[in-house]
């Protein structure tokens, strides 16, 4: 008899499906409620590129007398350096009056879409620098990059509330 196939996936790409909310306050990163995700600020509509919000994990070597091969374990876990381009404005009112250098909070990433059931991810933060690099080609719009520190590990997997 055959190996069980994997469940087909429902295929997506990340324009139109993919929400980014940021919140000041979470009584529980891996338990999300719906009036604190409601409370925070949808940020979707203004990234222009997200860098990074990926946990990694170290591989560690063990190697022992018995045998020529060097096996390796999951070693410790740490998450990329993290960022977010958003579209500045030439009136400045674009996302440097939300999000500053120093603030701490939570950014939390709806793969599949602020639907309920389907899964997020929740990133404890803190904004490490906010800058406005200068196009001086004029080829791209204007933007603003935060930099994000990851302060703790984030919550993966994290099924979206009704």
């Amino acid at each position: 008899m055959p190996a069980t196939p994997i469940t087909a996936s429902l295929r997506y790409i990340n324009p139109g499906v993919t929400k980014i909310v940021w919140a000041d306050t979470l009584a529980n990163k891996n338990n999300p409620l719906r009036a604190e995700i409601n409370a925070g600020t949808d940020l979707t509509r203004e990234v222009q590129n997200a860098d990074g919000w990926v946990t990694e994990s170290e591989n560690v070597e063990t190697p022992d007398l018995d045998s020529e091969f060097t096996g390796k374990i999951p070693g410790r876990t740490s998450a990329e350096d993290s960022s977010l381009a958003f579209y500045a404005s030439e009136d400045g009112t674009d996302v440097r009056g939300l999000l500053q250098r120093g603030d701490a909070g939570y950014i939390m990433i709806f793969d599949g879409g602020d639907v309920a059931g389907r899964k997020m991810r929740v990133f404890p933060v803190r904004v490490s620098s906010v800058g406005m690099p200068i196009d001086v080609e004029g080829g791209d719009a204007a933007v603003v990059n935060v930099s994000f520190a990851i302060t703790s590990e984030p919550a993966e997997n994290v099924a979206v509330p009704a």
